[in-house]
């Protein structure tokens, strides 16, 4: 199950169902069941979120909060995956500035979320690569463009 819970107030039609194909997406890309729980936010709290859980102070797009934090994961798990946070403003601003819809970036955004909360990462370049060629798939296979 995915659950989305809107922190904020907004004016983005189909928000809940948007994120919920991204996320649920990704997981069938990756042959995976779970649950995932998406909070939509403003800059202000997912920079308290990134100060707090991260030490970045800083606002940022996207955090992730695996269930199994810390674990190795010898297989993608199942049942309760973890929390993904999605800055509303960013990701309006990023949509803008990379030049393609809100649509499509905030898909990217659930789907990146979603795939760290299954063990992927984006530390070194061949982790980065791996990990951004499976965005590119599953959104291609959602057809969702820049």
């Amino acid at each position: 199950m995915i659950e989305v819970i809107t922190e904020i107030p907004h004016d983005v039609p189909d928000l809940d169902r948007i994120l919920t194909n991204a996320a649920e997406a990704a997981l069938a890309y990756e042959g995976a069941e779970g649950d995932i729980t998406i909070l939509v936010v403003d800059d202000g709290m997912i920079h308290e979120m990134n100060r707090d859980y991260r030490n970045v102070d800083r606002p940022t797009d996207v955090l992730s909060f695996p269930a199994a934090e810390g674990e190795e994961l010898l297989s993608i798990p199942d049942a309760f995956l973890g929390d993904i946070a999605i800055s509303l403003p960013r990701a309006k601003e990023q949509a803008a500035e990379y030049g393609h819809s809100l649509l499509r970036e905030l898909t990217f955004l659930a789907v990146h979320g979603s795939l760290h909360l299954m063990g992927y990462d984006h530390m070194t370049d061949e982790d980065r690569a791996e990990m951004f060629d499976r965005q590119d798939r599953i959104l291609e296979k959602m057809r969702i463009t820049r």
